[in-house]
């Protein structure tokens, strides 16, 4: 099995939208909501069996109407997020967990990240399902810089050398909750643990690393919401002309 877990748990305090204080996986894009992108992208992919998605308890029962109103047919489970990105994700795993075979690949990918491509998709089953994890990255454009104390720089990497992880990052089921519980007994607050990539590598394991596409952005800011209709404009026109997104 093929599993897409998708975590939209918060409620978009980064993102300051003037008076409406809606949550940013719900903002409409093009009259449709962010997180409906982002699912449409998974269940439109003939490699993905089913959706989990983990969302802010308050908003329960509004995404069981999105579901339904915008026929996401793979969706096998919605479960409420906890106190952290990662809680919202081990809750999602869980319940997948019962359903399915532990060596099943899930991809675990954020709510407001609803620019990757089919191609990025693939790859992410691929290379798990190989090597039994895939890391999406795009390289660093910009030099990245290391500081403690937010003044100076302690460390400047080589920028060949740096990369930023983003979404899907993808395992096997029964690994990925392993390391979840395995964590959760020493860090039950998952300190210090963005990501699943930072999850595995906290308990020193290998990791792979695939390239992504260079639009697959995180909506946090207001500014990102001007990127990506910029970008689902630019993705609507190639299809127009029968072209695929590309790096």
């Amino acid at each position: 099995m093929n599993i897409a877990i998708i975590f939209a748990g918060g409620t978009g305090q980064r993102l300051k939208n003037g008076v409406d204080s809606t949550p940013k996986q719900f903002l409409k894009i093009n009259d449709k909501p962010i997180i409906i992108h982002t699912l449409e992208l998974f269940q439109h992919h003939d490699k993905i069996d089913k959706i989990y998605i983990a969302i802010h308890p308050d908003y329960y029962s509004h995404m069981q109407d999105l579901v339904k109103h915008y026929y996401i047919t793979k969706t096998a489970g919605i479960v409420k997020g906890g106190a952290t990105g990662q809680d919202s994700i081990y809750n999602a795993l869980k319940l997948a967990q019962t359903q399915n075979p532990e060596n099943s690949i899930v991809l675990i990918h954020d709510g407001v990240r609803p620019n990757i491509t089919q191609e990025v998709i693939t790859q992410n089953i691929e290379t798990a399902t190989q090597k039994g994890n895939a890391i999406t990255c795009t390289s660093c454009f910009e030099t990245i810089l290391i500081s403690d104390n937010k003044t100076n720089p302690q460390q400047v990497p080589y920028r060949k050398h740096t990369y930023a992880a983003q979404a899907p990052q993808s395992f096997h089921l029964g690994e990925i909750i392993e390391a979840h519980e395995i964590t959760r007994q020493t860090n039950p607050q998952y300190t210090d643990i963005v990501d699943s990539c930072t999850l595995y590598k906290t308990l020193n394991r290998q990791t792979y690393m695939i390239p992504g596409n260079r639009g697959n952005i995180k909506i946090t800011t207001i500014e990102d919401l001007y990127i990506l209709r910029a970008l689902i404009r630019y993705k609507e026109d190639l299809e127009a002309f029968g072209l695929s997104q590309g790096e």
